[in-house]
């Protein structure tokens, strides 16, 4: 689809409405971008003319954002720190021999594939990698990816998915807890504190059922949104939970978490490697997969 320039702003202009609206002043937004207050005046009204709207509203001395301005500065500032990004990753890769960028599941990244990488660094030298966190499939087209790693099903837009690996769950405690409330059979963890993945909520109904137990209070208890803060407060003794295997292997083994029943849950979604269409047969793409299918293998 071909773009009309018209409808394409100018980043110092979107930079000068950005910097207006964070300091209510164009005086300000002058001085921090070492411009005139006509100047950045002049630039408001362009962009203002082009979108057909008025952006800010003149109150005493300050000017304040109108109804319009205040729908557009978010979407302005993703935009801005996008650009940023682009020139920050683009000057990187330039003094590379080879760059890969990778989306990559919060807790995944952070405990299980950091720790790894220096060896997938050592059999590719000069290689950059680019490593951010992503919850939920999202457009390679809009986000320029080499490839994501993806916990559920084997689905999604415009990219291939290949198998990586299943999951499996346990129930942990810290020891603390653990001593406090001995647990020799999974009715013993019925009544116990129970900490929860927000975003799984059911995990714990599906263990109890899968060991024959009244899952009624399988759904009380603190409620976290990312697998490393349910790590946390395992470890810190606010409750049982079930976490992945690979993800406290530091933990199980300095003992600040213990596996309570050896009664593991295999989880109904896999991980899976995504690569976009148009990036399936990328030399370094392509190490990265059979390296990481080392790893988990």
């Amino acid at each position: 689809m071909k773009l009309s320039r018209r409808l394409v702003p100018d980043v110092t202009t979107l930079q000068a409405f950005e910097c207006a609206a964070r300091h209510g002043s164009f005086t300000q937004a002058a001085a921090e971008l070492n411009l005139t207050q006509s100047a950045v005046s002049r630039q408001i009204k362009d962009l203002e003319t082009q979108l057909g709207v008025l952006l800010f509203e003149r109150v005493r001395q300050r000017v304040i954002l109108s109804d319009a301005g205040q729908k557009l500065l978010p979407e302005v500032r993703r935009l801005l720190n996008q650009t940023e990004e682009l020139m920050v990753r683009a000057m990187a890769s330039a003094r590379a021999e080879t760059s890969l960028s990778i989306a990559s599941l919060p807790t995944f990244g952070s405990r299980w594939l950091v720790p790894r990488l220096s060896d997938f660094l050592r059999r590719h030298p000069g290689t950059v990698l680019n490593i951010a966190s992503r919850s939920a499939p999202f457009d390679f087209e809009e986000q320029n990816f080499d490839l994501a790693i993806h916990y559920g099903q084997p689905v999604w837009a415009r990219a291939a998915c290949s198998y990586l690996c299943s999951e499996v769950i346990v129930p942990v405690a810290s020891p603390a807890l653990g001593a406090a409330r001995p647990i020799e059979t999974p009715e013993d963890i019925g009544g116990s504190p129970l900490l929860h993945l927000a975003t799984r909520p059911k995990l714990w109904g599906q263990w109890f059922e899968a060991n024959g137990v009244d899952s009624d209070g399988a759904y009380r208890g603190n409620r976290f949104d990312q697998f490393s803060m349910v790590i946390e407060a395992a470890a810190a003794g606010l409750g049982f939970a079930l976490l992945p295997r690979y993800l406290i292997e530091q933990e199980l083994a300095a003992g600040t978490l213990r596996i309570v029943l050896d009664r593991p849950m295999q989880t109904e979604n896999s991980y899976y490697l995504v690569v976009p269409e148009g990036k399936l047969e990328n030399p370094i793409s392509r190490a990265f997969q059979e390296w990481i299918s080392e790893q988990v293998g």
